[in-house]
């Protein structure tokens, strides 16, 4: 294809900017919002599956099979059609089914397991000499978690939600094929669907770049906080 081709192939006075911007918007909302409970949720699901991973405990045996049957299976099923299963429960807690709003369960749901697995991993990583040198000289399970555990795998904390991250802005495109809004909706709508390559295009650059920031900001944190 000629350069007079490429051109009229992708029209950039066909983009609607301010629509553009604001889808971009809403894609930037939704992983950000559901990075911060992904993050949090995503956290205890890890750590109750580190501490009760070796425990005696019936209680804590039956509770480390819950919470790893849970992650198994949400981990388990594809994303687009995690949604289609989610949109009764999406409707009764967020009120409709349409609109970034209603792709927050499902992303949060989706990605919050594939978390947990990375926070157990990384809980697993630190050398138990550490854990048991704090436990003889008396700290109580607080104190290990939030003084060892935690700061002690924040390098490969931090990694793993970036990656997670990214992963939730692929989520998002696929959500908004089915009316969630963001970039991935308007590449679908106004893009393909209406035949406009150059909102596609447009809308697949901004992704791949917002990714890339997203890359780069959690590799600078790695950086800066990991001692080794």
């Amino acid at each position: 294809m000629n350069n007079n081709g490429f051109a009229s192939y992708f029209q950039l006075s066909n983009v609607d900017w301010p629509k553009m911007w604001l889808a971009t918007w809403e894609t930037v909302w939704m992983t950000l919002v559901s990075i911060i409970v992904v993050a949090i949720l995503g956290a205890l699901l890890g750590l109750l599956l580190f501490e009760t991973s070796n425990s005696k405990s019936a209680g804590a045996r039956a509770l480390n099979w819950i919470v790893a049957a849970f992650v198994n299976i949400f981990r388990s099923i594809p994303f687009i059609i995690l949604i289609v299963l989610l949109l009764p429960a999406t409707q009764a807690v967020m009120g409709t089914i349409i609109g970034p709003k209603a792709a927050l369960p499902s992303l949060i749901i989706s990605a919050a397991p594939f978390y947990a697995r990375l926070v157990e991993i990384a809980f697993h990583e630190i050398d138990h000499g550490v854990v048991e040198a704090a436990q003889s000289m008396g700290a109580t399970k607080g104190q290990i978690i939030f003084k060892v555990l935690l700061p002690e795998s924040m390098p490969a904390l931090v990694s793993g939600i970036t990656v997670t991250a990214i992963s939730l802005i692929g989520y998002t495109a696929m959500a908004g094929a089915i009316g969630a809004g963001g970039l991935g909706n308007l590449a679908y709508l106004d893009g393909f669907q209406a035949s406009n390559n150059a909102v596609t295009l447009v809308a697949t650059v901004i992704i791949v770049l917002v990714v890339f920031v997203c890359q780069f900001a959690g590799d600078i944190v790695v950086k800066r906080i990991d001692k080794r």
